[in-house]
């Protein structure tokens, strides 16, 4: 049977890094690309130097081109990862959503999805103005928890929102409520409740954060599975690109090193 060192899941930033450092090691990978990707309605990027307001999708292609023309160890599959089974700690065996099936020795994932679950508190923020509105949708809790913060600057509002309406001239927004009464803002800031995209981390028992980010603890970013390393948006509530570029540099290294440390019998690092 014929073993891939790497199967990095998730063509985005930290895939990308991800394959490119394991490249340098000499391992070999393939990553899964699902074609789904958080920034994917975004018509820009930031903070990447020598990327600053570029497409994201052009980031990705000629990140996908440079290691397609440099590294002849990693491959790339147009497809999504269906089922991860764990055999040993250096055998896994993952089906993909063409209904092929590979034998790997470790798992770096980078997927993630964006996903909005049940309401959370919104940020008003007119302009960037001295007083700022904290909604909190009718949580009692929350509300009872941000009162004592409360002044002249902040405003806490418990009403239950029903909708927000973009208005004509696309400068503000309504928050209609489920009262009746509405109010325009001229800023919205919103954290939404993300989920990590595909069902293998589940099937693998992969522990996450209260976040419901999943835990793996920098520097080398492993999993509560020995084998299986995260980076990118699924370990962070900070979901930017240089943060996942990082973070996949370096769960990476720590695979590489875990690999060779088991193909010379040497006592594993973590």
């Amino acid at each position: 049977m014929d073993f891939l060192d790497v199967a990095v899941v998730g063509a985005g930033a930290a895939g990308f890094t991800a394959a490119s450092t394991l490249a340098r090691q000499l391992h070999t990978a393939i990553v899964f690309d699902s074609k789904s990707y958080r920034n994917a309605n975004a018509t820009h990027m930031h903070m990447v130097p020598g990327r600053e307001n570029r497409q994201p999708a052009e980031f990705r292609s000629s990140a996908k081109q440079d290691i397609i023309s440099n590294y002849d160890t990693i491959e790339f599959a147009d497809a999504e990862v269906t089922k991860v089974e764990k055999k040993s700690d250096a055998h896994f065996l993952l089906w993909d959503s063409t209904g092929k099936e590979w034998d790997f020795l470790s798992i770096a994932s980078s997927a993630r999805a964006m996903k909005i679950e049940a309401p959370r508190p919104l940020v008003f923020l007119p302009s960037f103005p001295d007083k700022v509105t904290l909604y909190t949708n009718g949580n009692n809790d929350l509300t009872t928890q941000l009162n004592p913060v409360a002044n002249d600057n902040f405003q806490v509002d418990s009403r239950q929102i029903k909708r927000l309406v973009e208005n004509t001239h696309a400068d503000s927004v309504t928050v209609e409520f489920v009262d009746g009464s509405s109010k325009e803002e001229k800023f919205l800031v919103h954290n939404p409740l993300t989920t990590v995209k595909g069902p293998w981390f589940s099937q693998l028992g992969i522990a996450l954060t209260s976040m419901g980010d999943i835990q793996a603890d920098a520097p080398a970013h492993q999993t509560s599975v020995r084998g299986v390393f995260a980076a990118g948006d699924c370990i962070t509530p900070y979901k930017v690109i240089p943060g996942a570029i990082s973070s996949g540099c370096n769960a990476a290294v720590a695979v590489a090193s875990q690999l060779q440390a088991e193909k010379y019998g040497q006592p594993p690092m973590f």
